[in-house]
């Protein structure tokens, strides 16, 4: 099995698939193409997921001729670390790069409740809100579904070290999540699966920057994947300023997707508001945003944002966050503030991918 990718160059490199890439029907079905039994499959997984090998020749209990024709249809997809920077909080931001040479950003969060990571969906981003590093450059392309399950093993590997495990997932690295959404989806099931790695749909959040299209077909999956909207803006004037897909996708409507993706799946959604100083961040801003969400079943996590070198805005000093937030408890929404997380170190969404590969990001 291959695929062609090609290149910023325009030269064509034929890669083989990642095997992370298929979900365990997937898998089987190959197996049974090649002779094989199916319940080859779950011993992949386990070699895969469990045991973490870094090489086809390390399962054992597999026919030599078995683990030649893997070898020669699939890779083992393998991230090579280019920076590997550690906060004093215990936060670790990895840059990974890629077979094709571009690079990707994944996250390591440590809480009170376990070890999460989030990871990269694409290599940059085309939405480009004006306030992200991601966006810096633009789109270079989508990952394959084996790129994303790749950063959660080889975050869990570095935790096996210690005897930790990843616990929880957010999809809220570089790129938007529901623009390589068959990439994601299948990312999703393979973390899912019990024979996967078993993380909990409940512990797994993806967010959108607002693609409603992909909100009404998400919600149509019932999923239990908790789901996270970037909002940033209590009108649509801010909001198009900060997110120009505001412009494409009307925050009305947008709204209206996020009613129905409710009512279809019972499930509360997160509304991610990054407070950016003398912009969004007053007190008639936050009534104005409890206005606008009223009768909606959500909560409201607050984003003290980074401050990025290349981009203008400033942080909202603390006094005034802490005002916002008893503004909108005082109107009855759902409000935390999220704790900041590796603050010494490049901790805004793409920044290291800046920094440190500047012919990506220009």
């Amino acid at each position: 099995m291959e695929t062609s990718v090609t290149t910023e160059k325009t030269e064509t490199v034929i890669e083989k698939i990642s095997i992370y890439s298929l979900q365990l029907q997937e898998l089987k079905d190959w197996l049974k193409e090649h002779g094989e039994k199916a319940f080859r499959a779950e011993q992949i997984f386990d070699w895969l997921y469990k045991k973490r090998i870094a090489d086809f020749s390390e399962m054992s209990n597999l026919s030599k001729n078995l683990r030649e024709i893997l070898e020669e249809d699939f890779t083992l997809t393998t991230l090579k670390t280019l920076v590997k920077q550690e906060s004093a909080d215990g936060t670790i931001k990895f840059l990974f790069e890629l077979h094709d040479g571009f690079s990707i950003e994944t996250v390591l969060m440590r809480h009170d409740y376990g070890n999460s990571v989030c990871v990269t969906t694409q290599v940059g981003c085309r939405i480009g809100c004006t306030f992200c590093a991601s966006t810096l450059g633009g789109l270079k392309r989508n990952l394959a579904a084996g790129e994303i399950v790749a950063q959660v093993v080889k975050v869990q590997q570095a935790l096996d070290e210690t005897e930790e495990r990843v616990s929880s997932i957010v999809i809220m690295g570089i790129g938007e999540p529901f623009e390589n959404y068959d990439n994601m989806l299948s990312f999703l099931k393979i973390i899912n699966h019990e024979k996967g790695l078993n993380i909990g749909a409940r512990h797994i959040t993806v967010s959108t920057s607002g693609i409603i299209p992909r909100i009404y077909q998400f919600a149509d999956e019932n999923m239990q994947i908790n789901f996270a909207i970037s909002l940033h803006a209590p009108n649509t004037e801010i909001r198009s300023r900060l997110m120009p897909i505001n412009r494409a996708y009307k925050l009305p409507d947008l709204l209206e997707a996020v009613r129905y993706y409710i009512n279809k799946t019972g499930r509360r959604v997160s509304f991610e508001y990054g407070l950016f100083g003398g912009v969004n961040d007053q007190v008639e801003h936050a009534q104005e945003l409890a206005r606008l969400i009223k009768g909606i079943k959500c909560h409201v996590n607050l984003i003290p944002v980074n401050y990025v070198p290349e981009r203008d805005y400033v942080r909202t000093p603390r006094e005034q966050i802490f005002k916002f937030e008893k503004t909108l408890k005082d109107a009855g929404v759902n409000v935390t503030i999220r704790r900041e997380q590796g603050s010494d170190i490049d901790a805004a969404c793409g920044q290291l991918r800046a920094k440190e590969r500047k012919e990506e990001t220009r």
